[in-house]
């Protein structure tokens, strides 16, 4: 079992906070499509012989591009090994991320000529004025409007994203944001917390004190609240920043937090295969003249034991799943199960893990340190 991840690095303008490799540029849309077909051929080999299940376009923003050339797409991807003779039986889920002001009735309606069955939209608020300060390019009536438009043409399958945390935010206005998700009946709501990363507009903006600097205390006041209205309202926090209604948990996602290989195509996208990592270049340019020299451009690191634990723990406590002791013993040994093992109780006493059956879980509490939590566990040095 195995994932493709496409990116696709095109966008309409830059977002305050996005440090994503994308261009606020279309001119390179057409030779970048002939690339990435290019690509396809030369990474025909990295999966091996898994079966690829699932298929993601991301970005930059994806839906800029025709529904019809992304199935072209598609199709040569999902025949990239001898797994997938069959796509449309053995692949289980094709996403598309969309931004809300591209999806059209005639949009719309080019989708229904495709194999996409899930889509993710990129909302982040149903707030004019936080749209606004987030320099998103659509409205909320527009992220109303892609929701009803796609139920209508029968596609129920739909993830939104939400920013939690954000300056001059309050949470009675974080509040409505996830009554009206929950009001557009959408069955799965990504919720991450508004992060400051280096040389974003969003930066710079609040060195200059152009922008009032990001609150760790109305991010956990309002992701406490988030955590308890998903709850009551019957979602599952199948990860820490993902909640769905049963039976909605995003595979491809999924098959990330459970280590499950997969290949990235794109400039700067990431492929993993159980050994080792590789990532393509962040540059448009240099990954064009690559494939046109029929040479993927990439960094590989070759993963040591320590690490594949390292992040074994990291990724399996954000989930429902938990992290497995006796998958810690089996696969690294009894060395590394006992490193584990004598790290557990002042985690537990502190309140952030429990344990079930052997297997541990974050607590409620314990989600809002996951980052230590898991470095308490990690083997270092």
């Amino acid at each position: 079992m195995a994932g493709i991840y496409i990116h696709i690095p095109f966008c309409r303008q830059k977002c305050h906070y996005c440090n994503f490799f994308s261009l606020a540029s279309q001119k390179l849309k057409a030779p970048f499509l002939t690339a990435l077909k290019r690509e396809i051929g030369l990474t025909r080999d990295y999966l091996g012989n898994e079966t690829v299940n699932t298929l993601y376009f991301g970005g930059g923003t994806p839906s800029l591009c025709p529904p019809a050339a992304l199935q072209e797409v598609m199709e040569m991807a999902l025949k990239i090994n001898p797994g997938n003779s069959a796509p449309l039986i053995v692949t289980r889920e094709f996403t598309l991320e969309l931004n809300p002001d591209d999806v059209t009735e005639d949009f719309v309606s080019q989708l229904r000529e495709t194999w996409f069955n899930r889509f993710s939209i990129g909302i982040q608020s149903f707030s004019d004025s936080d749209l606004a300060w987030l320099n998103r390019t659509h409205s909320a009536a527009q992220a109303i409007r892609a929701v009803s438009l796609l139920h209508d043409a029968g596609y129920h399958n739909i993830s939104i994203d939400l920013i939690y945390g954000i300056p001059d935010s309050t949470p009675p206005r974080w509040q409505e944001n996830l009554e009206i998700a929950l009001s557009l009946g959408i069955p799965h709501i990504s919720a991450y917390a508004l992060t400051v990363e280096a040389r974003t507009p969003l930066a710079w903006m609040i060195d200059r004190k152009k922008s009032a600097p990001v609150s760790d205390e109305l991010q956990e006041e309002q992701f406490r609240s988030l955590v308890v209205l998903m709850r009551t309202s019957g979602y599952q926090q199948y990860e820490i920043s993902n909640f769905c209604k049963p039976g909605h948990h995003a595979l491809h996602n999924t098959n990330y937090w459970k280590g499950v290989p997969y290949l990235g195509l794109g400039p700067s996208a990431h492929s993993y295969n159980g050994s080792s990592r590789r990532w393509n270049i962040p540059n448009l340019t240099k990954y064009l003249a690559g494939m046109a020299n029929g040479e993927a451009v990439f960094e590989e690191e070759i993963l040591t034991p320590e690490q594949r634990y390292n992040e074994y723990v990291m990724t399996s406590l954000r989930t429902m799943w938990g992290c497995d002791g006796a998958r810690i013993l089996h696969d690294f040994g009894p060395a590394v199960y006992e490193t584990f093992s004598s790290g557990i109780p002042p985690l537990i006493r502190q309140g952030w893990l429990f344990e079930s059956s052997g297997v541990f879980f974050l607590t409620d509490e314990g989600k809002l340190f996951a980052d230590r939590v898991a470095s308490e566990l990690f083997i270092t040095g």
